[in-house]
């Protein structure tokens, strides 16, 4: 029987003539991406972990994710700097990646156009994939870009969408990968890297016919070597990294952070520092924070209403700690005095080793309105409901009368406005 003969067909004329495209170039990129996607995805999972999902139902943004959640821990209290590290690298990483993955993109458009579409079940699954790689990846980045710079934009929460995404992504970058590794390894050796450092303009040749289809049948005169181009992308990385790092790394570089979500410029004095959430944009009335503010604290068999002279009586405790907000941004060690968390457990009559806690704020509004703390986050002396920042009373925006801290912590689990202290798990509600 005669089999029909199926013509391949590509798409150059056109815009796709640049003798710059080709495996060599290509995997290039690629070989940069391999190396930051994982670690986007791994401080991302992490930054996820750190919100203690699996403690309570008021902290999983994610629920239903079954085995997506088998590597969640208890987020630790040691090192305190360490929400700062993750989330810094994962904000910040991910946006210098983005020049990197357009050029990715650029390099790889002619395959998107291969004539036909479908010539079998295998190729069929390829470009299924390469469908979930490309669209995975503009997902994850524009998501994630937009929710940095623009806050919650999205139809239903940001969480799932971005963490499933995330997912969906990873799986389809290991499924590239293990099916394009060995000719990654093959274009990477075909040209020597420093010797395509060293051609201009003049001397730049396109690469050699191949399967591929990313090499032009009739590639157009170079206007720019493989070295320019991977100045452009390179300088382009390092142009965002210099606008984004300084958020997360403070100091003076904090100047430079001209992509912070929340302006470099935060204010002076003892409470001029990053504020994600303001106690306007949130509704807290300022009859919840006057006068008639009182504190509760419930344990399994006591409660506790104390006002604001009562707390400040108690003992007052010093701790030198960041606020790190999913966002990348972070402050310095801003020093911060009020009562130790285990202190009021204490109050409750939990003597021992307290357990976790449940707090509640008075805003109306917003998400995070109550947050679940571990028993390890109680327990750490530095955790503090605290009532004055760097020598002074906590600022309405910070949380004035009464803020928690705790270290190690996303910035929105250091809830605002407390108004309520529930110890004992049982105070965290059954999971819905």
């Amino acid at each position: 029987m005669n089999v029909p003969h199926v013509t391949v067909r590509h798409l150059p004329p056109g815009p796709w003539r640049s003798p710059l495209r080709g495996p060599w170039l290509t995997s290039v990129f690629g070989l940069v991406l391999l190396v930051g996607i994982p670690l986007v995805f791994v401080t991302g999972l992490l930054s996820y972990a750190a919100y203690n999902p699996d403690l309570a139902p008021i902290n999983d943004k994610t629920p239903g994710k079954g085995l997506f959640g088998f590597y969640l821990f208890s987020w630790p209290t040691d090192p305190y700097w360490l929400y700062r590290l993750t989330q810094g690298v994962h904000v910040t990483l991910g946006i210098v990646l983005v020049p990197v993955l357009l050029a990715k993109l650029w390099s790889v458009v002619p395959r998107l156009y291969t004539l036909p579409p479908v010539r079998s079940v295998a190729q069929a699954l390829e470009r299924l994939s390469l469908l979930l790689l490309v669209g995975g990846a503009l997902f994850e980045f524009v998501t994630g870009l937009l929710n940095v710079q623009l806050d919650y934009v999205f139809p239903g929460s940001f969480y799932p969408l971005h963490f499933y995404g995330a997912w969906v992504f990873f799986f389809a970058v290991v499924a590239h990968v293990a099916q394009r590794l060995p000719r990654v390894v093959r274009a990477l050796r075909s040209r020597e890297f420093r010797a395509e450092l060293r051609t201009n303009t003049a001397g730049t040749r396109p690469e050699a016919p191949d399967d591929t289809g990313l090499v032009s049948s009739r590639p157009a005169e170079p206007t720019m070597s493989r070295r320019g181009a991977l100045g452009m992308v390179g300088l382009g990385s390092l142009a965002l990294l210099v606008v984004t790092a300084g958020q997360s790394i403070g100091g003076s570089l904090r100047r430079t952070a001209l992509l912070a979500p929340h302006g470099r410029n935060p204010g002076s004095g003892p409470n001029g520092f990053p504020i994600n959430k303001t106690a306007a944009l949130l509704h807290v009335r300022p009859q919840d924070l006057g006068e008639n503010w009182r504190l509760v604290v419930n344990g399994n068999s006591r409660r506790v209403t104390l006002s604001l002279a009562d707390v400040r009586r108690l003992p007052q405790h010093r701790s030198a700690l960041p606020i790190a907000c999913v966002e990348g941004w972070s402050t310095e060690d801003q020093h911060w005095e009020g009562v130790r968390l285990r202190d009021l457990a204490r109050l409750v009559g939990f003597h021992g080793d307290p357990p976790g806690v449940f707090v509640e704020s008075v805003q109306l509004s917003g998400p995070f309105r109550a947050v679940a703390l571990r028993d390890n986050q109680v327990r750490d002396p530095r955790s503090l409901l605290a009532l004055r920042v760097n020598g002074a009373v906590l600022s309405r925006d910070h949380g004035f009368p009464a803020r928690v801290i705790v270290p190690g912590a996303p910035g929105v689990m250091n809830t605002k406005w407390v108004r309520q202290l529930s110890f004992g798990a049982t105070t965290f509600g059954p999971r819905s």
